[in-house]
């Protein structure tokens, strides 16, 4: 399966009712990525640019496309972003196939 790394952010209107309702939220994660067959390997929150980071497993980019789409369109977040994580033997195997291809810079 493959490993995927999500970065959101929540709303202010979430925050509050967070502030007066505390909730763990890794609960809800690992039941949403369950779902679809994944698992949630841990959920962080964070200082900076977003508010949380989760690091799931899934079974394909499908998949975890339609976790990250029902949450967002949950509402409660103002950013998410997911990023497919690469093993470093995908890394190598991808670094051996580019040596096949031909690239051509622009107007070159």
């Amino acid at each position: 399966m493959a490993m995927y790394l999500t970065c959101f952010s929540y709303t202010p209107e979430t925050w509050a009712r967070m502030i007066e309702n505390p909730e763990d939220r890794r609960e809800a994660a690992r039941t949403y990525i369950e779902s679809v067959g994944g698992k949630l390997h841990g959920f962080w929150y964070a200082f900076g640019e977003h508010d949380g980071w989760n690091l799931w497993e899934a079974p394909n980019n499908v998949s975890m496309a339609a976790v990250a789409l029902a949450i967002g369109a949950g509402g409660a977040l103002s950013s998410i972003e997911t990023t497919v994580l690469l093993t470093v033997e995908d890394t190598i195997d991808a670094l051996e196939k580019a040596k096949s291809i031909r690239y051509r810079p622009p107007a070159a």
